[in-house]
């Protein structure tokens, strides 16, 4: 009895030595995948110099009409006093943001660009030049000057012509900067960007079967380019006739927007 009970301890043990051999044979195996797969992993970025790569070049373009114009002016005026200059000043730019309002721009599309105060100075000799010497002079304080610079963005761009000659009416000086712009030029620029890589991504294809090659996977990305070539060709009369003075006519055109990629592959 006692021999059967040995050898049914010994078998127990047997067994027990077995099974934990089993689990350490198992974990040693997944152990092994892990770093395997782990290994591969980086062999796919560790040594790149030395694979085969070729990079292709894409170009898109995309027109798109301006849809915004923006243009600034300025009200300059002088008087004796700060307040005074300050009271002539507002009361012009009130009546131009009565008539920008009137014509439809909104308060959004209005901005003060630059407003300043500051004296006014006339160089005077105190006396009167004799005999070829003229003696020094001062400064002498003659007034102040208020100026106040504004930005305006017309989302309808007819009106363009008219607004400037609008504002130019009522009192504004310096109307300049007349420009015409896509509104959303972010998503013109996506548009274009697109083009180019579908072009880069075509002449890959052709390429690699052209020579029998696998493209792998894309290695690097750069892009260049991204600017608006802006291309009259459309001209828009915006005269308000009658014995009003007549607005210029203004070319809207369209914006070219231009987006060049490159992209590196990676083939086998």
């Amino acid at each position: 009895m006692e021999n059967t009970n040995n050898m049914m301890d010994v078998s127990k043990e047997k067994k027990n030595l077995f099974g934990m051999l089993t689990i350490f044979l198992l974990i040693t195996s997944i152990f092994m995948v892990f770093k395997t797969i782990t290994a591969y992993k980086e062999s796919a970025f560790v040594g790149l110099e030395g694979q085969s790569t070729i990079t292709f070049t894409g170009k898109g373009e995309v027109f798109a009409i301006a849809d915004v114009a923006t243009f600034n002016f300025s009200v300059v005026e002088t008087s004796s006093t700060v307040a005074k200059a300050q009271e002539a000043s507002a009361k012009k730019i009130n009546a131009i943001m009565d008539y920008l309002k009137e014509q439809g721009i909104e308060e959004k599309d209005i901005k003060t660009a630059n407003y300043n105060v500051y004296p006014k100075y006339e160089w005077r000799r105190t006396t009167v030049c004799e005999g070829g010497f003229c003696p020094d002079g001062k400064n002498v304080l003659v007034g102040y000057e208020a100026s106040q610079t504004i930005t305006v963005k017309v989302r309808d761009t007819e009106k363009s012509g008219t607004l400037l000659t609008g504002v130019g009416e009522l009192g504004a000086s310096n109307i300049s900067g007349l420009t015409f712009s896509v509104d959303d030029e972010e998503a013109v620029k996506r548009e274009a960007r697109k083009l180019a890589i579908e072009d880069a991504q075509n002449k890959a294809e052709q390429l690699a079967k052209d020579l029998d090659v696998k493209l792998v996977r894309i290695i690097s990305f750069s892009e260049s380019g991204d600017f608006p070539v802006y291309a009259y060709d459309k001209a828009m009369g915006m005269g308000i006739g009658g014995a009003e003075a007549v607005s210029p006519q203004v070319p809207i055109g369209e914006n070219q927007i231009i987006s060049n990629v490159s992209i590196t592959y990676q083939i086998k």
